[in-house]
């Protein structure tokens, strides 16, 4: 279960945990400072979850009222579709809206290789140049099949410790 904390802007008022967007509008709505006034801004914190809602935490920021919509997601979201939405915020620059509609649909395919000489090899495997004979295939220049990749918009990244290479359609 994810946990956050909605730290006060106002520092005489102590700030709260809560793990769903019930508990943030209970809690938050009886909160008032020493002069009976009630607080109503926060910095909504990530402290505890799995790596995938951290990082999406990270690469979306959501406010205080967003926090709900960010904690549904989170629930809804498939391994795959936590990894493009990251992507989408963190490295593309999607608006959180555009990401959660559909973020299967996303136009952003996921390979699962440490790098772009990786990815070279499994298309030359998969047929990229057709058939290649067993003795040719030591002259194959991997490198600079990966350097042609990252031409035509093949990305390396990093999210949440796995090493992945993505294109944008």
């Amino acid at each position: 279960m994810t946990l956050f904390y909605a730290q006060p802007y106002n520092t005489s008022v102590e700030g709260f945990y809560f793990k769903s967007a019930e508990q943030y509008a209970e809690k938050s709505q009886d909160l008032t400072d020493p002069f009976g006034q009630p607080v109503e801004e926060f910095e909504i914190q990530f402290i505890n979850g799995g790596q995938l809602a951290c990082e999406l935490f990270e690469a979306w920021r959501p406010g205080q009222s967003e926090v709900g919509t960010f904690i549904e997601a989170c629930g809804d979201l498939s391994e795959e579709a936590f990894l493009t939405a990251i992507i989408a915020l963190r490295d593309l620059g999607y608006r959180p809206a555009d990401v959660l509609d559909d973020p299967d649909n996303l136009p952003i395919t996921l390979y699962r290789v440490d790098c772009l000489k990786e990815l070279a090899e499994q298309f030359v495997e998969e047929g990229l140049f057709g058939e290649i004979p067993e003795r040719l295939d030591f002259y194959l220049d991997y490198g600079a099949v990966a350097r042609d990749l990252s031409i035509d918009g093949y990305t390396e990244t990093i999210v949440a410790g796995e090493r992945l290479v993505y294109r944008t359609e």
